[in-house]
């Protein structure tokens, strides 16, 4: 075939001379390519795979409960009768018992607003950042700031009469307290335990106790007018 050419191989740094080229590499030599190493670390969702198991368990729950009981429905609902008391779902009865102490605008907005927005904002603080217990650092300062911020909000809830949120309060406080009183390695685990968690355990415990103890109030202790009752009274 005419025009067909011979290719040599040679070395040749000449680009322009040698428009085309053919590489080799030998056993002897290789391609260099110029990297950084990086540090590498295996990693497993554990916290996925945790939720997950979490969500199945809450599931299963759920289905068993909701075929072992019924749910405790009332009649059709009519207009010109309204029960008394009126209660809401018992997802929002914490709620409505604050209703029973505070205007609407500081039950319903103001006191969860701002303990949503607390739980939001303090875990990004440096002192939940370094996973370290509260009071394992600056304790003076620290334990300072706490008991003036327990003592306002207890004084608060007191001016108020607020006592179904006293109580927890009261309780949680105690419970910081024996922390702040524990070394970084104290000899029970108990004492262990309270004192490596951070101010971000603290404040979800404490809203965790609160609405626990708001919701069974009014679920189980609120009668008609919203007074007092025993459980094992009728209305």
């Amino acid at each position: 075939m005419s025009g067909e050419k011979d290719f040599v191989t040679g070395i040749d740094s000449n680009a322009k001379k040698s428009p085309k080229r053919i590489v080799f590499v030998t056993r002897r030599t290789s391609a260099q390519v110029k990297t950084a190493d990086e540090e590498q670390l295996q990693t497993f969702p554990e916290v996925l795979f945790r939720a997950a198991v979490a969500i199945e368990l809450l599931a299963i729950g759920l289905v068993t409960i909701a075929l072992l009981f019924n749910a405790p429905l009332e009649g059709l609902a009519d207009s010109s009768h309204t029960p008394n008391p009126a209660k809401a779902p018992w997802y929002f009865l914490g709620l409505q018992e604050l209703l029973h102490y505070f205007p609407p605008v500081v039950a319903g907005v103001l006191v969860p607003g701002l303990v949503v927005v607390a739980l939001i904002v303090i875990p990004y603080f440096n002192i939940n950042i370094e996973a370290e217990g509260f009071f394992l650092k600056d304790r003076t300062r620290r334990l300072r700031i706490f008991c003036m911020v327990a003592a306002a909000l207890s004084l608060f809830l007191l001016a108020y009469k607020v006592y179904a949120a006293l109580v927890p309060t009261i309780i949680v406080a105690g419970v910081m307290l024996l922390a702040a009183s524990s070394s970084a390695q104290p000899a029970s685990t108990s004492r262990r335990f309270l004192a490596s968690k951070p101010l971000s355990f603290w404040i979800m415990t404490w809203f965790l106790f609160e609405l626990v103890v708001l919701t069974g109030i009014g679920t189980f202790f609120r009668g008609p007018g919203w007074a007092w009752v025993w459980p094992w009274q009728s209305y």
